[in-house]
């Protein structure tokens, strides 16, 4: 944030000398001159003092836009999105890169989370979700790191914490995409429901085969692979390709099974 030279700007803008600006806000024009330069920054406690001086918002005053900004992180995360399954390493380059630029940013650490390797190194993934949790206050971005954090947990071995972190999401029987495809028309409506569409259908595959995986640890192999034949046959009624390595991933087990 270039706040120097905002500063510059908003003082040419009012047609005041550095030394005039110094005087009002109580410090040495030498000041003024080294943030106009770039040498130095003002003392954040100084922020709102020179934002009421110039009679701007503060977002103004550190030249913030959010919607420029929110365009930029969304930018980065659908780049990483791209390496999320075939080069985690690279997807994660590019997140930590967009996190020197935007320090501490939920939704690029948020993003990061799925691209580490919390069954190699769990302990980095904890950390990071964690201090999510602890700073966000956006919900869908904490329960995603509740997630992780139990994944986490689990891998280490701490079964009792995974599932004091799973007890920390609520149990919601219904998603902003099935309301919207309720209320809206038209187009709206449309987008919703398709979208929700996909994400319930790949929630009730993962739920065949984590039905599978009781039947098979009952020793009940025969239902594990009724299970798992039951998925395999839905896959291609919706004729999409996005879901053949689940395909492949059933034909995989049901031969295991056999």
């Amino acid at each position: 944030m270039k706040i120097g030279s905002k500063i510059k700007e908003l003082r040419k803008r009012r047609g005041i000398t550095q030394e005039q600006l110094a005087n009002s806000i109580g410090i040495s024009f030498q000041a003024v001159s080294k943030w106009e330069n770039g040498i130095a920054l003002p003392d954040i406690t100084l922020a709102p003092m020179l934002a009421n001086y110039f009679g701007v918002s503060m977002d103004e005053l550190f030249d913030y836009n959010r919607s420029d900004i929110e365009r930029e992180i969304e930018e980065i995360t659908e780049e990483s999105w791209k390496y999320r399954e075939t080069d985690p390493d690279e997807g994660r380059r590019i997140l930590e890169a967009g996190l020197l630029k935007y320090p501490d940013n939920d939704i690029l650490l948020n993003n990061l989370l799925y691209v580490l390797n919390y069954t190699e190194n769990p302990d980095e993934t904890i950390a990071i979700a964690s201090a999510l949790i602890e700073k966000t206050d956006q919900a869908d971005v904490k329960y995603d790191a509740l997630r992780f954090l139990a994944y986490a947990f689990k891998a280490k071995g701490d079964i009792i914490s995974a599932e004091a972190a799973i007890e920390q999401i609520p149990e919601i029987y219904f998603t902003k995409l099935s309301e919207l495809a309720f209320l809206l028309d038209g187009p709206r409506k449309r987008e919703a429901a398709e979208k929700q569409k996909w994400i319930s259908f790949e929630d009730l595959l993962q739920m065949m085969e984590k039905l599978a995986e009781c039947y098979e640890a009952e020793g009940d192999k025969e239902k594990a692979m009724e299970e798992l034949q039951k998925a395999l046959q839905l896959i291609p009624i919706l004729e999409n390709s996005s879901f053949d390595e689940y395909a492949d991933y059933f034909k995989s087990r049901i031969e295991k099974l056999k």
